[in-house]
């Protein structure tokens, strides 16, 4: 067990040697990387079992595959209209790599990749740079009318400003809920869990005491459950919706 609740976070290489060397600074394999090459093993294999018999009477892992591609489905719908349909395979990719990492996470001993802002950051950044390029090139040029809203021309000297900093400010908001919720949620399980094992080997009344924190780290562990698909959804949800305003602009459905 880590000697202190951060140590969980830390980021090793499992390699003495780098990898490669950019610009002078040395890339090494580190336990990140490990569980991310797992991840995305974890949801391929997921996704290609599921799809591989396409039974007339699915069984268990190919129903759970097919109701998969249809909830993503409907949220691309829903939030951003048939047109987004197009960008399913990219929101779906983005949606079980978030949903495996954070429930990947909540098994003991396996490092949690979304605890890490650079991870959330990098996904972030992603979908704005998707969002920017599907922009322009549906709409070329006239994509910056999606800085400017409908109001009068007074009004629109301080709004769109707000709406540019608004826009270039998703990637900091859209990575920094789901890197705090993470960081938080793993931050109390392990203080608990240090709680139960202080109070339970101070022996004595104290030992009876340690069920207190136990009971906790049980409910902190259900709600931990229910926040990683939460969290998931709304990484994904909430990029349909920038797909949305790229393709439609102001036209929101």
């Amino acid at each position: 067990m880590a000697m202190t609740p951060m140590a969980q976070f830390s980021v090793k290489p499992l390699i003495s040697a780098p990898i490669l060397t950019i610009a002078g600074h040395p890339i090494y394999f580190t336990n990140q990387a490990l569980w991310m090459c797992v991840l995305v093993a974890a949801a391929s294999l997921f996704v290609i079992a599921g799809g591989a018999r396409r039974s007339l009477v699915p069984g268990r892992l190919q129903s759970m595959a097919e109701l998969s591609y249809e909830f993503v489905g409907n949220m691309i719908e829903s939030a951003a209209g048939k047109d987004g349909l197009r960008f399913f395979p990219f929101v779906f990719a983005i949606f079980f790599f978030v949903l495996f990492s954070n429930y990947f996470g909540l098994i003991p001993g396996v490092f949690t990749v979304t605890s890490q802002i650079a991870v959330t950051f990098a996904l972030a950044a992603v979908v704005i740079v998707v969002v920017i390029v599907t922009g322009f090139m549906e709409h070329g040029f006239r994509f910056l009318k999606l800085f400017v809203p409908e109001a009068p021309l007074v009004l629109l000297l301080l709004m769109v400003p707000i709406e540019i900093i608004s826009f270039f400010t998703r990637p900091i908001s859209l990575s920094v809920r789901l890197f705090a919720n993470m960081l938080a949620g793993h931050t109390m399980l392990q203080v608990f869990a240090g709680f139960v094992i202080a109070l339970a080997g101070a022996g004595g009344i104290l030992s009876v005491l340690s069920i207190a924190p136990m009971l906790l780290i049980i409910a902190i562990m259900a709600l931990e459950f229910l926040v990683a698909g939460l969290q998931a959804y709304v990484f994904a949800i909430l990029t349909c919706i920038y797909l949305n305003e790229a393709l439609h602009l102001h036209d929101h459905h």
